[in-house]
C-alpha cells in the first residue's frame, strides 16, 4: 500500500516455501485474503523473498510472465525482495549459516544479480527497487582481525561488482534500484557505526579505485553512483538489540548522504532485570520459552555502567544469568510488531514507534516491510492464523504512520 510516507509491505519470508513452486503456493493462498483486508480499493506491494533455487525457477520466462498475470489479477506489484537468506529458511536448523554463502563468494553475487535481473523485470514503472542483504559475512567465521579485514576486503569488491550492473540496467533501462546491506548481530558489520565506517573507508575508496577508469567518470560521479545503488537496510530490531540511539544514527546517515533503502519494521525481545533473584529467575525461564533450534537468538545484556555483554545465541546466555551487573536483556527474535506486552518480557515495540515517527515526520526510505520471520517457532501463546497476524502487523503500522 502506498502511504504518505512510503510503500507499506510485509516480507513473504513468513510463508513457507523454498521452490518457486511451493512458495508461489503459499503466497497464493494468504496474500489475496491479507489484500481484501487491509488494501482492498488500491493496489498492494510485497516484499517478495526468493531463494537460491526458487530465483533459478523464476528466471524461466514462462514462470515469470505467469507471475506478472497473477501480480495483474490481485492489483499487486513487487518494489521490494529479500536476498539475505540464500538457501533454506524454514523446516530446518539454519542458525548462522543464513549468512551462507558470504558476499566473499562467487555464489552469493551471482544469486542477488539474478533477483536484480527478476526485480527489474517486477518493477513498475518509475518506481525504485531495492533487495537487502547480509551484513557481509558472520564475524565467527573468522578466527583474526586480519582473516575478518581480507573477507570485509573480497566482499567488498564483490558489492561493487554488482554495483557496477547496477549503473549499467540505469543507464540502459532508467531502472534505479540499491542493494540494501543489513547490519545485524555478530554480522561482519554489526551496528550502524561500522556500517558507515565500512561505508566511508571501505567501499567508496576502492569503488573509486575500481569504478573510475572502467566507467570513464570522476570519483565524485563514482561516489554518487555508489551512494545511488548501496543503501542501508535499516532493521529496527537489530539496532534495537545493540541499545543504538535511532535518531543518531539515521541523523549520521544524512549528514553523510547515505540513504536507506528499506527501512525493516521488526521487534525483538527484552526484559528489565533490575529486580529481585526470584523476579529474574522467572524472566529467565521466560526466555528460556524462546529457545528453538531453527534461528540464531542473539542476545545483548546491558550494564549499570552501560557497556554490552554480546552473547552468539540464547543458550550461552542462559548459561550467564547470574551476572549481577546486568540491568537489562534484548534477544534476536522476531515477535509480532503489534505485541509490546508478552508476560514477563516485553518487545521492543517503542523503539519501531520512534522510528516509524521520525519516517512520518521527515521519510528517510521510501521502502516499508514488516519482517516478522518466526511465526512457526513462536509459543503457542502468540500465534494466531498466519494471515490474521500479518494484516494486524500492516494495520498497527498503518496507525503510526497517518
Amino acid at each position: 500500500m502506498k502511504l504518505d510516507s512510503g510503500h507499506l509491505t510485509y516480507c513473504t519470508n513468513i510463508h513457507a516455501g523454498e521452490s518457486w513452486g511451493d512458495h508461489f503456493e503459499s503466497l497464493d493462498l494468504n496474500f489475496p485474503i491479507i489484500k481484501k483486508e487491509f488494501s482492498p480499493n488500491q493496489a498492494m506491494g510485497i516484499g517478495l523473498r526468493l531463494s537460491n533455487s526458487a530465483s533459478i525457477d523464476l528466471m524461466n520466462s514462462e514462470e515469470l510472465n505467469t507471475f506478472k498475470k497473477w501480480l495483474n489479477q490481485q492489483q499487486a506489484y513487487v518494489f521490494t525482495m529479500n536476498g539475505f537468506p540464500f538457501g533454506d529458511f524454514h523446516h530446518t536448523v539454519v542458525k548462522d549459516q543464513v549468512h551462507a554463502p558470504d558476499w566473499t563468494s562467487q555464489e552469493r553475487v551471482d544469486y542477488t544479480l539474478r533477483l536484480f535481473n527478476i526485480l527489474a523485470e517486477l518493477l513498475p514503472e518509475g518506481l525504485e527497487g531495492g533487495i537487502s542483504t547480509s551484513p557481509l559475512s558472520y564475524k565467527f567465521w573468522f578466527s583474526t582481525d586480519d582473516l575478518a579485514f581480507q573477507a570485509k576486503e573480497r566482499a567488498t569488491l564483490h558489492i561493487i561488482e554488482l554495483a557496477q550492473h547496477l549503473i549499467s540496467i540505469k543507464n540502459e533501462r532508467d531502472i534505479i534500484m540499491h542493494l540494501d546491506i543489513e547490519p545485524e548481530p555478530d554480522g561482519l558489520l554489526e551496528t550502524g557505526a561500522e556500517f558507515i565506517d565500512w561505508y566511508e573507508n571501505m567501499l567508496l575508496p576502492l569503488a573509486k579505485l575500481n569504478l573510475t577508469k572502467s566507467l570513464k567518470l570522476s570519483e565524485l560521479e563514482v561516489e554518487n553512483c555508489i551512494k545511488t545503488h548501496i543503501c542501508l537496510c535499516y532493521d529496527v530490531c537489530h539496532f534495537a538489540i545493540g541499545y543504538e540511539s535511532h535518531a543518531k544514527v539515521i541523523q549520521q546517515l544524512d549528514e553523510k548522504g547515505i540513504k536507506t533503502g528499506k527501512i525493516q519494521i521488526s521487534a525483538a525481545l527484552k526484559a528489565d532485570l533490575a529486580l529481585d533473584q526470584e523476579s529474574k529467575s522467572a524472566i529467565f525461564e521466560a526466555f528460556s520459552k524462546y529457545n528453538e533450534k531453527t534461528y540464531l537468538h542473539q542476545v545483548v545484556a546491558q550494564k549499570f555502567d552501560q557497556s554490552l555483554i554480546r552473547y552468539r545465541d540464547l543458550p550461552e546466555a542462559l548459561e550467564n544469568t547470574h551476572n549481577q551487573d546486568v540491568k537489562e536483556w534484548r534477544a534476536h527474535f522476531h515477535v509480532p510488531v503489534f505485541a509490546q506486552d508478552l508476560g514477563l518480557l516485553q518487545s521492543t515495540q517503542e523503539d519501531i514507534i520512534e522510528v516509524l515517527k521520525i519516517q512520518k515526520n521527515n521519510a528517510f526510505s521510501a521502502h516499508l516491510e514488516v519482517e516478522t520471520y518466526t511465526w512457526e517457532v513462536l509459543p503457542e501463546s502468540l500465534k494466531v492464523p498466519i494471515s490474521e497476524s500479518i494484516i494486524r502487523e500492516l494495520n498497527w503500522v498503518k496507525e503510526q504512520l497517518v
